[in-house]
């Protein structure tokens, strides 16, 4: 078997058909699945993927590990149930797989925001390390923002050329639910190990995002879109340190 297809999935039925669909040459795709209250398990298995479901959410990386352990392939690929794989991207994916002559490849993504393409703001390019050979790496043990770790200390990892297309914020309140989210996860994870912030700390990772995106990468080059980008940024940044300095507050407390 050549290429296992990999993702995670929770309340995912209006991305999964598509999703699946735009991976279909692929010899297998498992979606390891938990919690979800839509139809999600029902779209997953009408689209012909084996769907693994499990009994607990472990973070984002143990998760997907969960997915790559049931791989059969030589060659995995990892992706979320919001990107799409184009089919000249799939083409340069099995020419990378027959030529063998790297452990993994990072693949270009393509983000759009509220239906509109963005080619700056830090997002382009956005090179994400997905397409490895199956015993060559495995996911990090984060809760949020996870990596793909290469078990050798000197993997051969080489680039493709085609994008992967990213549906991730179709509007701006997909784009609050998920800032929520990683925002929480991200200041339980911090706060369990030990760190610590400040109100000053957060309101500068506010400003320094803004101006890295906005000014730096060129963000606006996008235009008013561009701008709706970077202040969204600016805010997840700092939200994710105000959360931090919160649960502090709330120890202290008790």
């Amino acid at each position: 078997m050549n290429l296992s297809v990999i993702l995670i999935a929770r309340d995912e039925s209006a991305n999964l058909k598509a999703c699946i669909d735009s991976v279909a040459t692929a010899d297998e795709c498992i979606v390891a699945e938990y919690g979800s209250q839509d139809d999600t398990l029902q779209v997953a298995s009408d689209a012909g993927a084996t769907v693994i479901v499990t009994a607990d959410w472990p973070g984002f990386g143990p998760q997907k590990n969960r997915a790559l352990q049931a791989a059969r392939g030589d060659w995995v690929l990892s992706i979320d149930a919001d990107e799409r794989v184009t089919p000249a991207l799939m083409a340069e994916i099995m020419q990378a797989i027959r030529s063998g002559d790297a452990d993994a490849y990072e693949i270009p993504r393509l983000t759009q925001f509220c239906g509109r393409w963005i080619h700056h703001c830090g997002w382009t390019p956005d090179r994400v390390l997905r397409l490895f050979k199956r015993d060559a790496a495995v996911f990090s043990d984060d809760l949020v923002h996870e990596k793909l770790v290469m078990k050798s200390s000197t993997p051969m990892v080489r680039r493709l050329k085609n994008p992967l297309l990213h549906y991730s914020y179709p509007t701006p309140a997909h784009y609050w639910r998920k800032l929520e989210r990683y925002s929480h996860d991200w200041a339980v994870q911090r706060h369990a190990r030990g760190q610590t912030t400040t109100m000053t700390r957060a309101a500068l990772s506010g400003c320094t995002a803004f101006l890295r995106s906005y000014v730096f990468r060129l963000g606006f080059l996008d235009g008013a879109m561009g701008f709706a980008v970077c202040t969204m940024q600016a805010q997840s940044a700092f939200g994710k340190y105000f959360e931090l300095y919160c649960l502090e507050r709330q120890n202290e407390k008790s």
